[in-house]
């Protein structure tokens, strides 16, 4: 290795292919590769991120699952409500059939009382009588339990009642039993106190398990990238540590501010974005190795060139996600600055801490495939230098083929993205509670029982908070609303009173939040009632309400922000304004393409009412990137060889590392999976299609095609001539006056 220092090279062993560097990103490139500096960060680095993680440890957070707007109709309701005695406690149900489903017989009631008061004096309370359905075939008894505590609390009333029931000998719990000699009653329990214990259990272990299927995804994907047995651990334990900061950094964020949110979306963000950044640092240094024989110096060039990339994609995701502080839904507000702070800690890992554990590895961290020095001709484990910048190589020839007749490409792409979004018709936004949950539970299946034998509505009623002088009047206009069945008032306090509406449709269905509404306006009306309407699906119809604003405010906030960013990276007009629109015709027709293969492939009923906007913000500020680290690079190639050609050996340089990229923040997303919210799924399928998509599609063809066709109208104001000047060089004019060119 040589001896001379990381800022100096030898005009016979070192000629940078990067423009002089404004003085920051000299420095720090300096002060991370140098051989005191890379040890100083990576200790610095260690002892800073073990004391956070130490000082913000224990930090939780609200449940990611809350979906209701602070200042909605049900948010009065459900305040009003917590003013009544015994507001805390909710209905456990316990509904109960013949396994031959024949109508009960006198003995199965008397069995049904017997099972019931054993369930309730599990937990401490006591069993409603037995209420038998109009056909004979179902009874159901009601057990209050405490509501007012996490899931995981409710879980164990829940548990225990499950097993005193096991434990009675006249009835078998859930869908287990029914043979010869066994109890001829099935017992479900169910109701919403049961249904949040469900799904606290299937979420048992799932954040570790989404952490293992993430390190597993990118540890795979690293390996086949580099095909050396010893680099892709470096970049993986480098994200590994930024992840481990960021979860605790975002938990802690969250408990400060209230805020709910999904960390599984925080891990996969901070993976995804850090493998990214990772991948683009990696492939430049590569590509600097076999023009010095220093590696620090090719690490310090390979920073400075894709440093101020790496930042403004950053910064473009960033700004993207606190757009999401504005919106009403808890959980898309929450994940608006926990997943930024994440992602800001990826982009300090990825070019600070990255590059000085490179520094310290040297250039054998590639073996077997080591690129050569420049003073001698590639040997036995080492590999051939192709400079794909140079507008060879596959993608290189691609780009030849687009730049040569774009109008055709671009009428194809059109057609193809028409064909994807087609899949959004018809798309219901909104699921029901049973249809969030991928895993099958007794909570489900019970509700399934309850709708078949009482009416629908019966398993989550409306409420309606009025004023007691009015309650009557509120409760007659009740009755006259259309898809109303029963109508009772329960209780009084404080000047109000609590009416409980059964409707006859499906909870969460159309026909269910059509009464809602129906209801809303019947008793608003009734002169000086205040009256507010809560209950499950008065939720799920404001939660939907929420959704279609914070779509509507927040969507258009990103894509000003990604405009402003290309702006300022690119210094051009037009050029930000239309690969700004490919990126959203893109992103449409990967949210088509994601929920036509949910509908017809894993049998999505439709949309959850976060899924579209997550979807479009991941898609557009995270498919932006790779336009960015493109365009970087055209304008850099596109100053020494003119527009067109710039773009063919940008697209060379460039192609392999971006499906990389893609594929692993794809494959990252696609994790998501594991987790038994469909909400999560959902997100995971459509944003891991859209990367696919964009990567392969997009960037390949589209953009090169768009580039070509437009020509140097698209950089105005600014020009793209090539030069050779050597005084006055146009990446000179670009970087700016005081930075000449690095060539020596």
């Amino acid at each position: 290795m040589s001896t001379q220092t990381p800022t100096q090279s030898t005009p016979s062993t070192h000629r940078s292919s990067v423009p002089s560097p404004p003085g920051a990103w000299r420095r720090l490139a300096d002060a991370v590769t140098s051989r005191r500096g890379a040890w100083a960060t990576l200790v610095l680095a260690l002892l800073v991120t073990t004391a956070l993680m130490g000082a913000l440890r224990g930090a939780e957070i609200a449940r990611a699952d809350e979906t209701l707007p602070p200042g909605s109709e049900s948010a009065r309701a459900a305040t009003l409500l917590a003013g009544f005695p015994r507001s805390e406690l909710s209905p456990v149900m316990v509904v109960m059939t013949r396994y031959d489903e024949r109508p009960l017989a006198a003995g199965d009631l008397a069995s049904a009382q017997r099972v019931g008061e054993a369930a309730a004096g599990s937990v401490g309370q006591r069993a409603s009588r037995p209420i038998a359905s109009q056909d004979g075939r179902a009874v159901l008894v009601s057990i209050p339990v405490r509501a007012d505590r996490p899931n995981t609390d409710i879980a164990t009333d829940v548990t225990a009642m499950r097993a005193a029931i096991a434990g009675t000998g006249e009835a078998t719990a859930g869908d287990a039993g029914g043979a010869a000699g066994e109890p001829r009653l099935r017992a479900q329990v169910t109701g919403g106190p049961a249904f949040g214990a469900d799904v606290a259990g299937a979420f048992d272990g799932a954040d570790l398990r989404l952490l293992a299927v993430t390190v597993g995804i990118v540890a795979v994907l690293l390996l086949l990238t580099y095909r050396s047995p010893v680099l892709w651990l470096v970049p993986l334990i480098v994200v590994a540590l930024a992840d481990g900061l960021a979860g605790v950094l975002a938990k802690a964020i969250g408990q400060a501010w209230d805020l709910s949110f999904d960390s599984g979306i925080v891990s996969v963000l901070v993976f995804g974005a850090g493998t990214n950044y990772a991948l683009l640092l990696i492939s430049r240094y590569r590509e600097e190795l076999p023009r010095t024989d220093d590696h620090r110096v090719a690490l310090r060039d390979a920073l400075v060139a894709t440093g101020p990339a790496v930042l403004a994609s950053n910064v473009t995701v960033v700004l993207s996600l606190l757009t999401l502080v504005l919106a009403v839904l808890p959980g898309t507000r929450g994940l608006g600055p926990t997943s930024a702070a994440g992602l800001l800690v990826a982009a300090v890992f990825a070019l600070v801490v990255l590059p000085a554990a490179l520094a310290i590895c040297g250039r054998k961290l590639f073996w077997p495939f080591v690129p050569p020095l420049p003073s001698r001709p590639s040997g036995t484990g080492t590999a051939p230098h192709t400079d794909q910048s140079a507008g060879v190589g596959p993608w290189a020839r691609v780009a030849r083929a687009v730049t040569r007749r774009p109008w055709p490409v671009l009428a194809a792409a059109l057609a193809v993205a028409a064909l994807m979004a087609a899949g959004l018709a018809g798309t219901r936004v909104g699921l029901s509670q049973t249809e969030q949950f991928r895993v099958a539970s007794e909570s489900s299946a019970g509700l399934q029982t309850l709708a078949r034998h009482y009416p629908q509505g019966e398993s989550a009623p409306m409420t309606v908070v009025s004023r007691t002088e009015a309650a009557p009047q509120v409760a007659e206009a009740a009755r006259h609303t259309a898809g109303v069945v029963r109508v009772q008032t329960l209780a009084e306090h404080d000047g109000w009173s609590r009416t409980m509406v059964v409707g006859d449709a499906e909870p969460d269905s159309p026909a269910a939040q059509d009464t809602v509404r129906a209801l809303r306006d019947a008793v608003h009306a009734v002169p000086g009632s205040d009256a507010v309407v809560g209950g499950q699906t008065a939720r799920q119809v404001d939660a939907e309400a929420g959704a279609r604003h914070d779509l509507l405010l927040v969507a258009p906030l990103i894509l000003l922000v990604v405009l402003l960013v290309l702006v300022a990276l690119l210094r051009a007009v037009v050029a930000p304004m239309i690969l700004l629109l490919v990126n959203v015709i893109s992103a449409v027709a990967a949210i088509g393409l994601g929920t036509w293969i949910g509908r017809t492939v894993f049998g999505f009923p439709g949309l959850d009412v976060l899924v579209p906007l997550l979807s479009f913000l991941f898609l557009v500020a995270l498919g932006i990137d790779y336009t960015i680290f493109l365009a970087h690079r055209t304008v850099h190639e596109a100053q020494e060889h003119g527009l067109r050609e710039g773009v063919v050996r940008a697209v060379g340089a460039t192609g392999g590392v971006i499906t990389s990229a893609g594929v692993v923040l794809a494959a990252v997303f696609a994790a998501l999976g594991v987790l038994p919210l469909v909400t999560l799924g959902q997100l995971g399928l459509i944003v891991g299609l859209g990367v696919l998509v964009d990567t392969l599609l997009v960037r390949t063809l589209v953009v090169p095609a768009v580039l070509a066709a437009a020509g140097e109208r698209l950089w105005w104001p600014r020009r793209l001539a090539s030069t050779q000047c050597q005084g006055d060089s146009a990446a000179s004019r670009w970087l700016g006056p005081d930075h000449q060119s690095s060539d020596s």
